[in-house]
């Protein structure tokens, strides 16, 4: 590998900083359920889809809002790290609990260059994604599907199904009483 030569893209650069700064100190200082409206119409101006009702925790670390779309009644838990250098898209009655990392970029290992890639990650309505999970680039999760804590997902999850592990892997299907 050679990075004597690395360089990543860097768009809307501007922009990125001060989302940074308002995402660290003014979203930040905006918790519990009561505010999570001001918190989305801030998310709004930067660009992201989320409901006016949609509750994104206040210490949730988002890389680039305009790469968010949130459907209703879903939730985005304290100290998720969303970094989403593509799309993230999260269905209707979704939760990402406390801790979650979705990530959706990595590094083209094959390439001397060690370019950075991304791909989208999309949550299925009903699906959830359990405490200090992390989701890898270009996964889908299946309609209501659970993937269990602390696990590490780097490829698609089924409708449906209960999953765990690192790598995640099917433990049993999902039946709602």
């Amino acid at each position: 590998m050679d990075l004597s030569n690395y360089q990543e893209p860097k768009p809307k650069h501007l922009k990125r900083i001060i989302w940074y700064i308002i995402n660290r100190t003014i979203f930040y200082a905006l918790p519990g359920i009561p505010l999570r409206t001001i918190r989305n119409v801030i998310l709004r101006a930067f660009g992201a889809k989320v409901p006016l009702k949609g509750l994104v925790y206040s210490t949730a670390k988002i890389w680039a809002p305009w790469n968010l779309e949130m459907d209703e009644h879903s939730c985005i838990g304290p100290r998720t790290e969303i970094y989403n250098k593509s799309k993230i898209v999260i269905g209707k009655n979704c939760v990402v609990s406390q801790g979650a990392y979705l990530c959706t970029a990595t590094h083209d290992i094959s390439d001397s260059s060690h370019p950075l890639i991304s791909f989208p990650i999309n949550l299925k309505d009903k699906s959830w994604i359990a405490a200090d999970v992390f989701v890898g680039p270009g996964v889908t999760i299946g309609e209501g599907a659970v993937v269990g804590a602390r696990a590490a997902v780097f490829k698609d999850v089924e409708a449906w199904c209960v999953v765990g592990g690192n790598p995640a892997k099917f433990i049993k299907n999902r039946v709602l009483k």
